[in-house]
């Protein structure tokens, strides 16, 4: 059952002292720190963060209940609010004294609703009435305020990712006023209306905090609405509505979560996938934006894999050795207890645990049973590297004929991602080559996800160990291997020549010389010297290799040199000088690395034949038919007169 739960917590989650009457648990979205206040903080402040390296503790006076607390970034300043008019701030700053001072709302008669720090030293306070936007002087422990908005508030929300802050505002609640903050600046974005299922008579609040979440996906904002329908007979159930956020321009409303069922739900998104968590069947829903149905013209989703409860989560006893073999005690999921913040966090306070949530991708590969819907899913992953490679194989085990269609669609997705990076990564070097003398510009280098599958990562994973498997049919696998060469090239992706020579080994094995030839003679193998050199050592094999190897390097132009020293190195003299004579650079070529070929062979007469070439290029090029001491021919010339006698050597020919 365990391999199918595609959702689990963490291992190693943040613990906490969990919440009682005496110790206050509060959680910062912006740091993902969780704070344990004892006794109003008098014995004791403990502040834990997703890497526990960071933990602080601190102790400050109790001044009465307090509704929030956070740092700002890098723990540089603590902000405390106790009462509903004012915040109070404590220095953490090594060289800055550990004093408290305070700030009050602007705002008259304002009742203030929380605080969201947007840099080290700046920080926004929400009240009914407003925003005030302050810059923090530690050094001299005051607050300056930058500017501030009137506007009726009844709730806000903040999404630390993209500084911005959503207000709820009119009777209803449901037109959302975000305000977007950066370096000191605070702007006011397009604001938007949340449609509501039913009016209410008389208006009253009817947009609540619990049913809006605030997060990335896919880089982008959205807002996302949970949806409750109203109890009727023909009611199709709740849904997540997702309104996107650009920074400048109208908020749209752009896509729609079918949830088909009631209830209590929660949200998270987790490595870019809205997640669902519904309370009374303790399961959770998965949703991919970027996965829509392409009958639809609307942006209306179903969850990507049936419904599935998170794995089962064990908590570890802590205590004395005696009760270490006591086994670990099993955590209640979606327990009411439970708090769920963006993106991906969950938090016990009952237990003291804080987790984050994360995907498991292998039981989706038995989920999904459409390779092309499996794939896309895969690739918008963040660890999907070697999921996908293992789904590559398992693909062609046992594989036929009539499974190449899927092989071919699998492979096109996966060339598509690798060429879209090539084609970054090439415009990035033009781009900075281009660009050296216009320092103004920065250019950022593409990131190279795991979705991007090169050839090596294809050939070292999936295809070479493919090929020596003894299942399967040489006809498919040569038909796989084709496939993926075609992909590439499709994609104009210059194609690696171990692929080829992959190729190539694979239908020697099976002696399929008929099929080899076909593919050198039209080009489906592509020239390379590499694959020259390989088909040289087929010769002893398949005798026509040699041949066909010879009119590659012909082919490539730019290996004359190796076809001459691999002719030689077979004692082909007299073919190694026709092919540089049919070249045109027999004038150039080195008479003694001829000569010294011949004397080799132990032919006399080729050497003859070889010796006499030289003579008459020496009487052509200089007139006379005596080689020069710069060619170091010495030796063969009295090798020559051994043989053949001295009146053999030719005489200068005066015209």
């Amino acid at each position: 059952m365990s391999e199918e739960h595609y959702l689990e917590l963490c291992e190693s989650p943040v613990q906490f002292e969990n919440a009682s009457a005496v110790n206050n648990v509060f959680f910062d979205e912006a740091n993902k720190q969780v704070f344990a206040v004892r006794s109003g903080g008098a014995t004791g402040v403990v502040v834990k963060g997703p890497d526990d390296k960071n933990s602080i503790a601190f102790r400050m006076d109790d001044k009465g209940e307090v509704k929030c607390i956070k740092f700002s970034f890098e723990n540089k300043i603590l902000a405390v609010q106790r009462t509903s008019k004012s915040v109070d701030f404590i220095n953490f700053i090594p060289e800055y004294p550990h004093l408290e001072f305070s700030q009050e709302c602007k705002t008259k008669n304002s009742s203030l609703l929380g605080f969201c720090w947007t840099n080290w030293n700046e920080i926004v306070f929400i009240t009914d009435q407003g925003i005030e936007f302050y810059q923090v002087f530690p050094d001299k422990r005051s607050l300056k305020l930058l500017k501030s908005q009137s506007i009726n508030v009844n709730w806000y929300m903040y999404c630390p990712e993209t500084s911005v802050i959503l207000l709820s505002t009119t009777v209803q609640g449901n037109v959302l006023q975000p305000f977007a903050f950066k370096n000191g600046t605070m702007s006011k974005m397009s604001k938007f209306e949340i449609e509501l299922p039913a009016v209410p008579k008389p208006a009253k609040l009817s947009l609540s905090e619990r049913d809006i979440a605030v997060a990335t996906i896919y880089g982008q904002l959205y807002v996302m609405y949970l949806k409750h329908h109203s109890r009727t007979a023909n009611s199709p159930g709740a849904e997540v509505v997702l309104y996107h956020l650009p920074r400048e321009g109208p908020c749209k409303k752009t896509h729609t979560l079918k949830l088909n069922t009631t209830g209590k739900f929660a949200l998270n998104v987790v490595d870019n996938l809205v997640v669902v968590h519904h309370q009374s069947s303790q399961t959770s829903f998965i949703f991919d934006i970027k996965m829509k149905d392409p009958d639809s013209t609307l942006n209306i989703h179903l969850p990507v894999l049936p419904p599935w409860s998170i794995h089962p989560y064990k908590i570890p006893l802590t205590g004395p050795v005696a009760v270490a073999a006591q086994a670990p005690v099993s955590c209640e999921l979606y327990s009411s207890t439970w708090s769920v913040f963006q993106p991906d966090i969950i938090i016990s306070a009952s237990e003291g645990y804080l987790w984050h949530l994360q995907v498991k991708l292998q039981p989706v590969v038995n989920l999904l049973q459409d390779k092309g819907k499996l794939m896309d899913f895969l690739l918008r992953r963040r660890d999907c590297k070697m999921v996908i490679l293992s789904v590559c194989s398992q693909m062609l085990i046992k594989g036929d004929k009539g499974n190449l269609p899927v092989v071919a669609t699998v492979f096109d997705k996966l060339s598509q991602v690798y060429k879209e990076y090539l084609e970054a990564e090439q415009s990035y070097t033009t781009a900075v080559e281009s660009g050296a003398s216009r320092a103004s510009t920065v250019h950022k280098r593409p990131v190279r996800t795991q979705a991007v599958i090169d050839q090596s990562d294809m050939y070292t994973h999936v295809l070479s160990t493919f090929t020596e498997r003894k299942d399967s049919s040489h006809k498919f696998v040569i038909a796989v291997l084709m496939e993926y060469i075609r992909s590439l090239n499709q994609f104009q992706i210059t194609v690696q020549h171990y692929l080829y020579e992959l190729v190539i080994k694979t239908l020697v094995q099976h002696n399929l010389f008929y099929m080899l030839h076909q593919f050198l003679q039209y080009h489906v193998l592509s020239d390379s010297k590499p694959l020259a050199c390989l088909l040289l050592s087929l010769e002893s094999t398949y005798p026509p290799a040699h041949q066909l190897s010879l009119d590659m390097l012909k082919r490539l132009s730019t290996a004359n040199d190796e076809i001459v020293e691999v002719l030689l190195s077979k004692q082909q003299v007299l073919g190694a000088l026709r092919f540089v004579r049919s070249v045109g650079g027999h004038d150039n070529i080195s008479a003694r690395k001829f000569l010294d070929a011949a004397r080799q062979t132990k032919d006399q007469m080729l050497f003859y034949t070889i010796f006499r070439f030289f003579e008459q290029r020496n009487q052509r090029l200089r007139g006379s038919p005596s080689f020069t001491p710069g060619e170091h021919c010495e030796e063969h010339v009295a090798f020559f007169k051994q043989l053949f006698g001295e009146q053999a050597l030719m005489k200068p020919v005066t015209v």
